[in-house]
């Protein structure tokens, strides 16, 4: 028994120990997933060979607080075009809303929303029945005075009949032929035609609507050359004539410049608005213009060369604008904040009237990263808007405006 009791008790402590050696080397591997000895963890995460240690080294260390990188433009002479600038809205060439002359049923229409039409082309047909009946009898009793009039003007000749008879025959067949006229107007009166050649516009009108005089039908306009009235201020006058070559632009054609010119000035001022009304006349090829789209419209006053630089160059506070010119200091470049005088802005270019010099170098972009005399570097090349080719700027205000 004795024997049995020491066995078995070898056999448990055997047991134990198996289960404690496992349990170790089981957290011994989620403590230290890298299988090394205990402490190279820690080693690795803030000991000298480990990598925070390394990024902690790259915050502080020489680098960190280097030059910053920008990309430089040149300040350079570029034409900028003086312009009064006014506001315009478009109409076709002729425009007119067409309606009915009486009350009466439609009969037909002969015509789909958007469809160019040629001029004379029948639009709507009311009912005429009681006018085509009318016609028909105005010209029966027109045939009939003819022909009595004929046969007293034969018997006239013949000396068998007087000339007061053949003259009363006369002016009853006159008379019968006014009123096939009077009857032919009031059936045209049934027939709604386009005046003009041109576009015809939405409507709602169908067959068997009731139509009352001057109530609208549809909309027809010649919009292959668009009209645009606009007022020009008498101060201005000395620099607008008619035939003067004028440009325009639209909201819903961003970036597109639209040639036309000024075809008549009016012969009076407003005494209220101290203005005088132009219109110009605008090619609308593609019917892209449609009437009742607000235009802006650009008078060209002359042109100038000056010192210019891209937008993205100016930083703008409040009323006053600042350029970064970058200045070598003992061989070490710095960004130096410097006010300027700007002009007129053209085709994404500011003009510059004072404050810099031409060939002087600016930042070209990302002025909100830069404060005053912080040491930059040069790289990525000129901005994205280069000031060295001087072009011709187009449709922007005057100076000071």
């Amino acid at each position: 028994m004795r024997r049995h009791f020491f066995l078995a008790g070898a056999v448990l402590v055997l047991i134990l120990m198996i289960v404690v050696g496992g349990a170790k080397i089981l957290f011994g591997k989620k403590a230290d997933p890298a299988g090394g000895p205990p402490g190279a963890s820690a080693s690795k995460a803030g000991g000298p060979g480990g990598g925070g240690g390394q990024g902690g080294r790259r915050m502080g260390g020489p680098g960190g607080g280097g030059p910053t990188q920008v990309s430089v433009v040149v300040v350079a002479p570029r034409t900028f075009t003086d312009t009064i600038d006014v506001l315009g809205v478009a109409k076709g060439r002729q425009s007119v809303t067409l309606t009915a002359a009486t009350t009466q049923l439609v009969d037909k229409v002969r015509f789909t929303p958007g469809q160019s039409v040629a001029k004379g082309a029948v639009l709507v047909e009311l009912k005429a029945s009681e006018q085509d009946a009318g016609l028909v009898q105005s010209q029966a009793k027109a045939l009939q005075a003819e022909r009595e009039y004929q046969r007293w003007k034969t018997l006239a000749d013949k000396g068998f009949a007087s000339k007061s008879a053949v003259d009363l025959y006369e002016a009853n067949w006159l008379s019968a032929k006014a009123d096939v006229a009077a009857a032919q107007a009031r059936q045209g009166d049934r027939v709604i035609r386009a005046p003009f050649a041109g576009v015809v516009g939405l409507s709602d009108i169908a067959p068997g609507a009731l139509i009352n005089p001057g109530a609208a039908i549809v909309t027809l306009d010649a919009i292959d050359t668009i009209r645009v009235d606009f007022q020009i201020p008498d101060r201005d006058l000395a620099a607008v004539h008619e035939g003067q070559m004028i440009t325009a632009s639209v909201d819903a054609y961003p970036g597109v410049k639209i040639a036309g010119r000024i075809a008549k000035l009016d012969t009076r001022i407003d005494e209220k608005t101290r203005a005088l009304t132009a219109r110009a006349e605008f090619p609308n090829p593609g019917h892209k213009l449609k009437p009742g789209m607000m235009l802006r419209v650009g008078i060209a006053e002359g042109v100038r060369q000056a010192p210019s630089a891209p937008e993205s160059a100016l930083s703008v506070l409040s009323d006053n604008a600042f350029v970064y010119v970058i200045n070598d200091q003992g061989g070490k470049l710095v960004a130096e904040q410097r006010p300027v005088v700007t002009g007129v802005r053209q085709d994404g270019f500011v003009e510059i009237k004072d404050g810099v010099t031409l060939g002087e170098k600016l930042v070209a972009d990302g002025l909100n990263k830069l404060q005053p005399g912080q040491p930059v570097r040069i790289g990525g090349g000129a901005g994205k808007h280069g000031a060295g080719k001087p072009g011709m700027g187009a449709g922007g205000p005057r100076p000071g405006a």
